[in-house]
């Protein structure tokens, strides 16, 4: 274990409301949250393994597609993606019942257990983007929206789809909705040191760790 990890970090608080530029300051933190309850903590088992923690943002200004990437997009030119207010339907709660088998343990029980009961605006701002195939629900995604970054909260998708990376999908289309509305900052979550479920959040061009002493640094991207 590094020297970073060597001072243990985990904390939390709840909150109902926070205001778009406090959410960039507690996501700049190393903050996350899963409805009201705000969480950071830099120590997980991972595969009966103590992993450091790595909160991971995009820089947007550095930011451009990988050629893996270029054929998710390509792949998924046939589908259609609608931006709204987060919207939770009976739909959106089937796509969760069949997304969660994907988890080899500790599924979550429910989407509530990352959004809030009113997720349009507690504790912030938050938007969704919908997506269909031919009229059929295939993935949906739900965002924060800070005054200069965007967050990614969670994201789920059909596993009979799962040849279309949607995750991945998802994810590209909330950085190009960042970029047009001029964010700095793109945050996909955390992931852990070493090689783990995680991996597909570190390979994005213009990504950055938080080292936990309140610095940002350049990531290498993993992978192409």
């Amino acid at each position: 274990m590094d020297d970073l990890a060597a001072i243990f970090i985990n904390e939390q608080f709840v909150e109902t409301r926070v205001s778009p530029a406090e959410l960039d300051r507690l996501l700049a933190e190393g903050w996350r949250h899963f409805g009201s309850e705000f969480f950071r903590y830099n120590l997980a088992i991972y595969d009966n393994e103590i992993r450091r923690v790595i909160p991971l943002r995009i820089r947007l200004s550095e930011f451009r597609p990988s050629q893996s990437q270029l054929r998710v997009l390509r792949k998924n030119a046939d589908i259609e993606v609608t931006l709204g207010p987060v919207s939770v339907t009976s739909d959106i709660e089937e796509l969760f019942d069949r997304h969660k088998l994907r988890f080899r343990e500790h599924p979550p029980e429910s989407i509530y257990s990352f959004l809030s009961p009113d997720p349009r605006d507690v504790p912030c701002d938050m938007l969704q983007f919908i997506v269909t195939r031919n009229g059929k629900l295939v993935a949906a995604s739900f965002f924060d929206v800070g005054e200069t970054s965007l967050s990614g909260i969670y994201a789920v998708f059909d596993p009979a789809e799962s040849g279309r990376s949607l995750g991945i999908f998802t994810m590209l289309k909330e950085i190009e909705y960042a970029r047009e509305r001029g964010k700095d900052f793109y945050y996909q979550g955390y992931s852990y040191s070493g090689d783990s479920f995680y991996n597909y959040k570190k390979r994005f061009h213009g990504a950055e760790a938080y080292h936990w002493n309140g610095v940002w640094a350049p990531f290498p991207r993993n992978g192409q």
